[in-house]
């Protein structure tokens, strides 16, 4: 069983930045499609980045550019680092992971999930 957990989350003003940490443990971390949803108030999970294996990376289109997700595979740590932070980009994030190949950003693709963690971005 692989257990993901989230930390870095918090409140920050519009145009800061937060760096948001999944830590795995329980699997082979190299192995794993890792990614970031997110799930704002009244709203459905979405996809916000991905890094494959390989280092290779996606991001959904309102965060390209503003947002960088990397991987340390010797800490088995994933990050999403998030820059010009704007009050949309409140929710809930999530940190999962995909055991198979190649990038989706179908959450139905991931099978294994962090218990979330809440960011606030005041106006």
């Amino acid at each position: 069983q692989v257990l993901l957990v989230e930390s870095g989350g918090g409140l920050v003003q519009a145009g800061a930045s937060l760096r948001l940490s999944c830590a795995a443990s329980g699997g082979t971390f190299n192995k794993f499609i890792m990614a970031w949803f997110r799930q704002a108030p009244g709203k459905e999970r979405v996809f916000v980045a991905a890094i494959d294996q390989n280092g290779g990376t996606h991001y959904a289109d309102s965060v390209q550019g503003r947002f960088a997700i990397s991987r340390d595979n010797a800490k088995n740590t994933v990050y999403l680092q998030m820059n010009s932070l704007k009050h949309e980009d409140s929710a809930i994030y999530y940190c999962a992971a995909d055991p198979t190949s190649g990038i989706v950003v179908g959450q139905d693709a991931y099978v294994y999930w962090g218990q979330g963690i809440q960011v606030t971005v005041s106006s």
